[in-house]
């Protein structure tokens, strides 16, 4: 075994158990904390498959936006993740049957990995090769549709969460700071003139 296979089973480790993780555990901020793991793994994978874009990508983008926004939606919103939970066994029967798709995909490629003869190594770049030059061509050339369709999946959800955020709620109290300047004294205090009462026996 060579120290990249060694290095790409130790990443592949820690991010098949940090997205264990995020979809396990009952707190979403430490679920958040857990898929920055998993995508600081993933970066790591792509770094060994000589995607050094990529894997920056994944971690400016996706660590220090992505994962940013995530947090900003989950304490703005004000999910009732009690309510969530009360159906999580109803749940059970379709993630049961897409982890035994995924668990027999990735035991297909591993047995493929160790019975097909030898270790897959990227090609070697020639000199003065550039991945994000190739990969903007392709993403602009080849796949202009679909980058131009996720642009649009990707603005409805902004405006789907933004919309989202600026509900109106019923327990939310606000204040009117116009109303608050024009706010006369008699409409806040009432003096009443009341006579003095003696006590018995004094």
């Amino acid at each position: 075994m060579t120290f990249a296979t060694g290095t790409f089973y130790v990443f592949s480790a820690i991010l098949v158990l940090a997205a264990l993780l995020v979809v396990t555990t009952r707190n979403p901020v430490h679920a958040a904390m857990w898929l920055v793991l998993s995508f600081f793994s993933a970066a790591g994978v792509w770094l060994l498959l000589q995607a050094e874009f990529l894997a920056i990508v994944l971690v400016l983008v996706y660590v220090g936006a992505v994962m940013v926004l995530f947090l900003f939606v989950v304490m703005m919103l004000d999910v009732n993740f009690d309510t969530l939970r009360e159906r999580f066994k109803s749940y059970i029967p379709v993630a049961a049957t897409v982890g035994i798709l995924v668990l027999a995909e990735m035991t297909l490629v591993l047995i493929g990995g160790f019975f097909g003869g030898g270790e897959a190594q990227p090609p070697t770049a020639p000199a003065g090769y550039s991945n994000t030059k190739v990969l903007g061509a392709q993403i602009y050339t080849d796949y202009a549709y679909p980058f131009e369709i996720a642009a649009m999946i990707l603005l409805v959800a902004i405006i789907a969460a933004i919309a989202l955020t600026h509900r109106e709620r019923r327990a939310t109290k606000y204040q009117n700071p116009s109303e608050q300047v024009r706010v006369r004294r008699s409409d806040r205090l009432r003096i009443v003139d009341m006579p003095v009462e003696k006590a018995d026996g004094s």
